[in-house]
């Protein structure tokens, strides 16, 4: 019997070594990418923002979600810092625009990811 539970061990890799398939460092950097997404909020201002052929007042952007300024302003810090959009002051205002280049990069980044999940 005992050669049997071997044999099935040997065969099925029950104990083989597992690989992460990420190191650390790649596992964060991915996690950054899809933290980007990870607000309602976020999608729906970078959503409106993408569609748009124009920069968009942030009044209009504050106008177009169900929450208030400073939470709007959080977001469109975020998506700053993440490099999406950018804005520009225009006498009381500022500005938004998406980058999209920045967009079509994390995109792709992600798109790569995701496909290795497929194999």
């Amino acid at each position: 019997m005992t050669g049997i539970i071997e044999l099935i061990a040997q065969t099925t890799g029950c104990c083989a070594p597992a690989s992460a398939g990420l190191n650390e460092t790649e596992a964060e950097a991915i996690s950054a990418d899809f933290q980007v997404f990870a607000h309602p909020v976020r999608v729906q201002l970078l959503t409106l923002l993408t569609n748009s052929t124009e920069d968009v007042c942030v009044c209009d952007l504050e106008a177009a979600v169900a929450v208030k300024q400073p939470t709007v302003s959080y977001h469109l810090k975020l998506l700053r810092e993440a490099g999406l959009v950018s804005c520009e002051r225009r006498g009381p205002w500022a500005y938004y625009r998406v980058e999209r280049e920045r967009l079509a990069s994390l995109k792709a980044r992600i798109n790569r990811h995701l496909d290795t999940w497929n194999r």
